[in-house]
């Protein structure tokens, strides 16, 4: 029996909600509202830079959950790229639950790498893939892994190979013979081995499949041939080892999700998929998502939501991700009517939304010649998509801000030299007017970064401006290479370079005092074990003594096993850092399993920072990169997904942006073109095909050339449109008369080495687009 009584008030709650939910749509923009609407089947969202794509994710999530009435046993599952972006989009959806006064439940957020971990090891009898036993490796074309299989194929393969060695054109002469074999070994297999298996394998390509594709082109390298032999080999290496990749966590979950009974369990607890960064994900992780959003109750309908913006896929040309996926997706969604776009962004002032929006539509223009001809529209550098102002009545605060200055400036220095101090004078008078901004210098790459930040350092000394480098290389390879060099301190602390290199790592770490470390290191024994006649000079320096005799004493008290978790508690790691020196310590202890030796703890230490980019724990908190008074220098790649308020982009040159494909000149015996594009433009060709279900034809190496080209192209004008809208208040753009002729050859002690450079035509279009935005010298 009903209790009367308690009606009224479950009438009112619900009634509460409702009006809750009508309040957090009032608040949402045009598309932002369609993802809120959304009550199942598939929706395509395309979404401008800064126009709130995870807000409007949020919100979607909250009201499916309230509406659905969503628990743990029958969830929405959220994924994203990143675990920074999952955390932020857990604690967003959480808020918004808490505003509905529903508890923070019914949902899970995860990397697209973790959720398909968790489905694989949660069944490691069907996915064959167990952590116990298992390493995961991401290995580059050093690792000793793509060695072995390069020689493996080799020994298997003497004729093709052979056909490699002659080339075009070969005489016979030994010392070129010799050169041609050590560049195959060295540079041309590896890099081949490591494009082909990572486009393969995250298509769901094996072996064999690649070889069934080899019939379908005739060329005089066989390279898809090649290809799949280096393939294969690679795997057996990976098994011998009991090493693991990120695809194949993808792949083991699609192989446990392929029994029916197991399908059956995880699609029930899955009331639909949430993606966001869908331009960023490669087919096999589509499709597992694709997996997880379709159940048998629902009669084969899909629940899946994607999310994401083709125009800021800069990912494509080292990873198998390609927007074509996330726009055909769009498209088929259009023709279903359950395409929505979120045109409207609150981050920039109305001069750089007009500025971008002119950049997106120049490209295109300038590109749409260059289409491959077996290609749609879609193929395009850019989605036609255009950014819109807020409107009035939009609750952004602050929502396209005034501009500082003009809003976008554009700049000619005389060289390099020029553009750092115009930067820093430019930089000097923007915050000292103001310290509560943010200022970002993005550059094409970290050696740029470096030289721009050596120029600014007078910054922090004179004004209180702090500057904050951030090199993505070092941010994954320091602590390794920082334990590497302790570690061979402590097998052979008499070494002059080993106990240089720890005391180096000890006074960047402010464990020892800073001093002249050369004197110190010049006599091991001496310092070490000073003996009556030895005296110290200074406090520094017996500080410096004991704190090496200290980790000598560990050295000889510890199993070599415990070393690395010891100096990173004597450095004083702390956080992520911390717990980037247990993943270290127990990555280094699975390989070493058995083996009671320092010297093969110092091997796999060694194989890991010569020959992959080792992952740290990161938990750092995308705040740090925009703090007021602070100019951050990143990278482009690095900056996505963040702003500020004044933005500088130096060194736009065409030889950078958009660039060409190059050819190295030990390979060219080969010919115009390199074994790994030609291969990379193949096997995609074939994926495009099966996706679109269409016949296979695959480019001859020349054509395939030419798509690597226009892809590259393409994808540095995504990059430069990335850069452009990450400012709100201020773009500043230069591209200097003269600069080095490659920046990894360029030294800042020979000026006069520089040479012209050609702006990128991206800059020269909008100086002739925007004439009020140049400016010969600094604006005060």
């Amino acid at each position: 029996m009903t209790d009367s009584t308690s009606l009224p008030s479950a009438i009112s709650l619900q009634q509460l909600r409702e009006r809750h939910l009508e309040r957090l749509r009032e608040r949402m923009r045009p598309g932002q509202r369609e993802i809120a609407a959304w009550q199942g089947g598939r929706l395509a969202v395309s979404a401008v830079p800064g126009a709130g794509k995870s807000t409007g994710m949020a919100v979607g999530a909250a009201i499916a959950i309230a509406r659905h009435r969503l628990h743990p046993k029958h969830q929405l599952v959220v994924v994203t790229f990143t675990r920074s972006a999952a955390a932020a989009l857990k604690a967003k959806i959480r808020a918004y639950l808490q505003e509905l006064n529903l508890p923070p439940g019914g949902f899970v957020v995860q990397t697209l790498h973790g959720l398909a971990l968790n489905i694989a090891t949660r069944h490691p009898e069907l996915s064959g893939l167990n952590l116990e036993t298992a390493t995961v490796v991401t290995p580059d074309r050093g690792h000793r892994l793509m060695k072995t299989a390069v020689e493996r194929w080799i020994a298997s393969a003497p004729r093709t190979f052979q056909c490699l060695l002659e080339g075009q054109q070969f005489d016979g002469e030994d010392t070129e013979r010799l050169r041609r074999d050590q560049v195959l070994r060295t540079e041309i297999l590896p890099g081949l081995a490591r494009t082909a298996v990572r486009e393969a394998k995250s298509s769901g390509l094996r072996p064999q499949d690649l070889l069934a594709l080899a019939q379908e082109t005739q060329d005089d390298y066989q390279v898809l041939t090649v290809a799949a032999g280096l393939y294969e080999q690679f795997e057996r290496a990976m098994r011998s080892r009991e090493f693991v990749d990120y695809d194949d966590m993808i792949l083991g979950a699609l192989r446990a999700l392929a029994n029916e009974e197991v399908r059956h369990v995880w699609q029930q607890q899955t009331f639909a998929v949430f993606e966001d960064e869908a331009q960023d994900s490669s087919p096999l992780q589509a499709e597992l998502l694709n997996v997880l959003a379709a159940t048998g109750d629902r009669g084969g309908d899909i629940n899946l939501v994607r999310v994401g913006d083709p125009n800021q896929a800069i990912n494509s040309t080292f990873t198998p991700a390609d927007p074509l996926y996330f726009n055909w997706f769009c498209e088929r969604c259009r023709q279903d009517g359950r395409l929505a776009t979120i045109a409207q962004a609150g981050r920039s002032t109305p001069i750089l939304i007009e500025a971008a929006n002119f950049a997106l539509s120049w490209v295109n223009r300038f590109a749409q010649p260059r289409v491959p001809a077996d290609r749609d529209m879609l193929a395009l550098p850019f989605r036609p998509q255009q950014i819109q102002p807020v409107a009035p009545e939009d609750p952004q605060p602050d929502a396209n801000p005034a501009p500082a200055g003009k809003g976008l400036e554009i700049y000619a220095p005389e060289d390099v030299f020029q553009t750092a101090q115009w930067i820093g004078a430019r930089v000097r008078d923007l915050l000292t007017g103001d310290r509560e901004r943010s200022v970002a210098v993005l550059v094409r790459e970290n050696r740029q970064g470096r030289f721009v930040a050596r120029a600014l350092v007078n910054l922090q000394r004179d004004y209180d401006i702090r500057v904050y480098e951030v090199s993505e290389v070092e941010r994954y390879s320091e602590i390794p290479v920082e334990m590497l060099k302790l570690l061979r301190f402590l097998d052979r602390p008499h070494s002059v370079d080993n106990l240089k290199a720890a005391l180096e790592v000890l006074a960047k770490r402010n464990t020892i005092p800073t001093q002249d470390l050369n004197a110190l290191a010049i006599a091991p024994e001496q310092f070490l074990y000073p003996g009556p006649l030895d005296q110290l000079p200074n406090a520094s320096v017996q500080r410096a003594s004991k704190r090496c005799r200290q980790l000598l004493q560990a050295r000889t008290e510890l199993p070599h096993y415990q070393l690395i978790a010891f100096l990173g508690l004597a450095l004083q790691y702390a956080g992520s850092e911390l717990a980037t020196v247990q993943k270290l310590a127990d990555r280094v202890a699975r390989q070493t399993l058995g083996s009671n030796s320092l010297k093969q703890t110092l091997n796999a230490l060694e194989e890991i920072v010569s020959s992959e980019r080792f992952e740290g724990v990161d938990d750092e908190s995308d705040d740090a990169y925009a703090r007021p008074n602070q100019v951050t220098i990143l990278t482009m790649h690095k900056a996505k997904g963040l702003d500020w308020d004044y933005v500088f982009l130096p060194f736009l040159h065409a030889d950078s942006i958009p660039g060409e494909p190059w050819v190295p000149t030990a390979a060219r015996f080969l010919g115009d073109f390199t074994l790994a594009e030609v291969a990379r433009a193949q096997i995609r060709a074939a994926v495009h095909a099966r996706h679109l279900d269409a016949a296979v034809r695959l480019p001859e190496p020349g054509e395939a050339w030419q798509q690597a080209g226009y892809l590259k192209q393409a994808e540095e004008f995504r990059l430069l449109y990335v850069a452009m809208t990450r400012a709100k208040r201020l773009l500043w753009m230069s591209a200097a008369k003269r600069g080095p002729f490659r920046w990894n050859l360029f030294d800042v002690q020979s000026p006069d080495r520089l040479r012209d450079k050609v702006p990128c035509p991206v800059v020269t279009a909008l100086r002739d687009r925007f004439p009020e935005a140049i400016e010969d010298e600094l604006p005060f």
